[in-house]
């Protein structure tokens, strides 16, 4: 048993539960931005006394990235784009959390059938990788804002390097870089046509745009 991994586990775990809760968009990027440094330090709890100078280094930029970089591009398309909170999600809150229930159990249920090999030192980290791949890509289906919707892309890509942790830790620096620069670009890129996207319809409500006509 690993107790600071299998504490940071559980800390994901409520998290991904507040952002299916929240709809100040101001407190989605704050949770999101604890989950990415909860995510940057996982690799050093998963090592634990055996933790190498590349883990460490790994472990400093991904926190840098998700828990200080991207929120603060988010918080800058949110202010920007003069929006504070979801107003008519798809799916009420309350609703998303009852969702949130099934998608975990689901995960649980998930990891015991499929049998996965796990490396790290903790049961709980494929169930909740693939709970906080499923939360991503509600947030994405469920939300209406942009914001929230690149939240969950974000807090999508937080699960499967989760999952990448769990299955194989030996996946080298390079392609862990890349996929984090690829994850940079795309929110870096979102945030400049929600900036956009407000700027010429005075809303970032993305289900609003399916009503253009020519």
């Amino acid at each position: 048993m690993n107790l600071p991994l299998d504490t940071i586990l559980v800390l994901l775990i409520l998290m991904s539960f507040l952002l299916l809760g929240s709809g100040r968009l101001g407190a989605c990027i704050r949770i999101a931005a604890g989950q990415g440094i909860l995510v940057g330090i996982l690799p050093l709890a998963a090592t634990g006394a055996e933790c190498s100078l590349r883990v460490a280094v790994l472990a400093v930029i991904i926190t840098t990235m998700k828990g200080f970089l991207f929120p603060y591009l988010l918080s800058r398309a949110m202010r920007e784009s003069e929006t504070s909170r979801e107003v008519k999600p798809f799916i009420g809150y309350t609703a998303s959390l009852f969702a949130g229930v099934f998608l975990l159990l689901a995960s649980l249920w998930l990891d015991n059938r499929l049998m996965l090999p796990q490396r790290a030192s903790s049961n709980l980290i494929i169930s909740v990788a693939f709970f906080t791949v499923a939360t991503g890509l509600f947030l994405i289906v469920a939300r209406r804002t942009a914001v929230n919707q690149v939240i969950g892309y974000i807090v999508m890509e937080n699960g499967i390097y989760i999952l990448g942790l769990g299955i194989v830790r030996d996946i080298p620096i390079l392609i862990e870089l890349g996929v984090l620069m690829d994850v940079f670009v795309a929110v870096f890129v979102m945030g400049i046509a929600i900036y956009r996207i407000n700027r010429e319809f005075d809303h970032i409500d993305a289900d609003r745009l399916n009503a253009l006509k020519d």
